[in-house]
């Protein structure tokens, strides 16, 4: 789908921020006179633009959105504590590091890896549920968390190689490093 990148501050966002994004966070996406924050609610908004993002069929339908709200509420949910505990130094021998990485492995990715070991994507055929479920867990597999579950790491390796992806993290990339430069 036809796109731009835009930048907002780091620090100091603005009240026209606000107004698209009532936490200050990132992302949100204009559409004509819609603004939609909440990747999740912007995923739904691209599905309802493209067949091949959304099934038409309602059991597709069904099966992609419960897949994308999995990822936010299920496997995001248990990750995010796990990676700020890596991206802070406080993992190891801790109770917290304990806690955490045996709920993110023991109680989601244990139950994924034979879901994904079973098929390619998550609805049938590639869906926005995908693409949040991979990115969710392109960060775990960022910090090897993924080492002992072959059909995950191999689902984020098939979402990763598509041209689609490839071509939208090098705009973001190539968006970045041109901010960076500024």
């Amino acid at each position: 789908m036809p796109h731009r990148f835009a930048s907002v501050p780091f620090g100091n966002r603005n009240a026209e921020h606000f107004a698209h994004q009532p936490f200050g966070q990132v992302p949100w996406l204009t559409d004509g006179d819609i603004s939609i924050f909440e990747s999740g609610a912007i995923l739904l908004h691209l599905g309802e633009l493209s067949d091949a993002l959304m099934p038409t069929d309602p059991r597709g339908r069904s099966d992609t959105t419960e897949w994308l709200f999995a990822a936010l509420n299920s496997v995001e949910m248990a990750s995010l504590p796990w990676s700020l505990l890596i991206f802070s130094g406080n993992k190891g021998d801790t109770p917290v590091w304990k806690l955490f990485d045996g709920f993110l492995h023991q109680h989601r990715l244990k139950h994924l890896e034979p879901v994904l070991a079973g098929r390619e994507w998550l609805a049938g055929t590639f869906s926005v549920a995908d693409i949040l479920m991979a990115d969710v867990l392109r960060l775990v597999d960022r910090f090897d968390g993924l080492a002992d579950y072959p059909a995950c790491r191999d689902y984020v390796a098939r979402a990763t190689a598509r041209p689609s992806f490839n071509k939208a993290h090098a705009d973001q990339m190539a968006h970045f490093a041109k901010a960076d430069a500024a």
